[in-house]
């Protein structure tokens, strides 16, 4: 008998021992795998339609996001289209279990848990990415704390201000707010201050560039009551360099070449014509080019839209530039022939013994002036002193009505008349480029630093 107890006590001591050399054995991770929760543990008696801490006050959610990418800026529509990390942080006491390890739940069984009712209230169109399942990712921790992070495209409104377009910088937003539960329920919160948002440092786009941005935790009130709400706001600069080649200096180059027609003689009509039509046309084009990617909106006179004026102004004042020229160049020859014509007429006149006169009522009549013989001839003297008193008495009239209109019409033709036509491209090869140079220098200065 003792000797049988003996063997019983030496098979004991030998399993203890195998038991202690391999603790890693199966039956201990078996044993370990027992203390894991599993779904139908955690939600025994859980009631995702009820919040945590009900009753208890509200239900503190922390929030983070990551900026993936921001697609398009669209000024026609005032909006852009960005790709999100949002990722929700919030702590259910009935979901607690023993350890220090969490447990990632497959995305699809969220309907099983109660999540926060988050949404953009200036979002215009959004879904979530499903390739090739519902970008969602649900983390459980020991304490209770939910981790719910999901992945969405959406459009979301901007209100732009383009008066200084393209020079022109844009503050946008991205707003959270609970759809139905008020500040009651639950409370929102950045969970690390400005440093909850990432992505924006190094985000590349192809017309702005991020310039700053900040976190705000505010409250949205309606008329059903008062909602959390957070925002970050963050700045865009527009780079110009783009508009710079791509209109500015086409639409100088396009004012330099109006002034070409400058050192061109007024004689060349079909050379000074066709240039000047031709920059006015092109400068027309290239407005309407820059005006396709832009609202049709009144209430915005754009910095490039000014420009684009302005340089309008002066490629068509070069063009009035040459019609001016050339209608005092064609009124100065006119006026040169009419002198001539004059004075060979009275040169003629003198020569015939007749001197032109213009009268009230028969302005074209002329007077010629001789020895009258219908006169009786038994009277010749006292004929011919009456002739001479009457023509002594009327030559002195006659002076007198030629000198006056000859006054007036050249006073007249003085006010409109140049005396040297081809003084007028002359002054405009200065006034033009320096007017040009004085206005570009308030335009830059009011538009880049005001």
């Amino acid at each position: 008998m003792s000797v049988q107890l003996h063997a019983l006590l030496i098979l004991y001591l030998s399993f203890t021992q195998c038991g202690c050399m391999y603790p890693n054995h199966h039956w201990g991770e078996w044993n370990d795998s027992q203390l894991l929760p599993t779904i139908q543990k955690l939600m025994k008696g859980y009631n995702r339609y009820l919040r945590p801490n009900f009753n208890e006050g509200p239900v503190e959610i922390g929030m983070s996001l990551d900026i993936a990418s921001i697609d398009a800026i669209s000024e026609i529509n005032m909006d852009y289209t960005a790709t999100i990390f949002l990722r929700q942080r919030w702590r259910d006491s009935r979901l607690v279990f023993p350890g220090n390890e969490s447990v990632s739940v497959d995305g699809r069984l969220v309907s099983l848990l109660w999540i926060p009712d988050t949404f953009i209230p200036d979002s215009k169109r959004s879904f979530l990415h499903d390739v090739t399942v519902e970008n969602r990712l649900i983390r459980i921790f020991s304490n209770g704390t939910v981790l719910y992070a999901l992945r969405i495209t959406a459009t979301i409104a901007c209100n732009m201000d383009l008066t200084k377009y393209p020079m022109d910088r844009q503050v946008c937003s991205l707003q959270l707010e609970s759809w139905g539960y008020n500040l009651q329920d639950v409370v929102f919160y950045w969970t690390r201050g400005n440093d909850s948002v990432k992505g924006l440092d190094t985000l590349r786009l192809a017309q702005y560039s991020v310039e700053s941005y900040y976190t705000t935790v505010s409250e949205a009130v309606y008329e059903t009551g008062q909602y959390p709400k957070l925002v970050l706001h963050f700045a865009l600069r527009r780079n110009v360099l783009f508009f710079i080649l791509e209109t500015y200096v086409p639409s100088i180059l396009l004012v330099v070449l109006s002034w070409v027609s400058f050192w061109i003689s007024q004689s060349s009509v079909p050379a000074r014509t066709c240039i000047g039509v031709t920059t006015v046309l092109t400068m027309t084009t290239l407005m309407m080019g820059a005006r396709t990617s832009l609202p049709n909106a009144n209430c915005f006179i754009k910095a490039i839209d000014v420009y684009l004026g302005i340089c309008f102004t002066f490629i068509f004042g070069a063009l009035l530039e040459y019609a001016c020229a050339h209608f005092y160049t064609m009124q100065h020859q006119t006026i040169e022939d009419l002198h001539r014509d004059l004075l060979r007429e009275f040169n003629e006149s003198n020569g015939n013994g007749s001197i032109p006169i213009v009268t009230s009522t028969q302005p074209n009549q002329s007077v010629e002036i001789s020895s009258t013989a219908e006169e009786p001839t038994e009277q010749p003297a006292n004929s011919d002193t009456r002739n001479n008193a009457g023509s002594k008495e009327k030559a002195p009239g006659q002076g007198c009505g030629l000198s006056s209109v000859k006054n007036a019409s050249r006073r007249a033709a003085s006010a409109f008349t140049v005396e040297n036509p081809h003084n007028i491209d002359r002054h405009a090869r200065t006034v033009f480029p320096t007017a040009f140079l004085f206005v570009n220098i308030l335009y830059w200065l009011y538009y880049l630093f005001l």
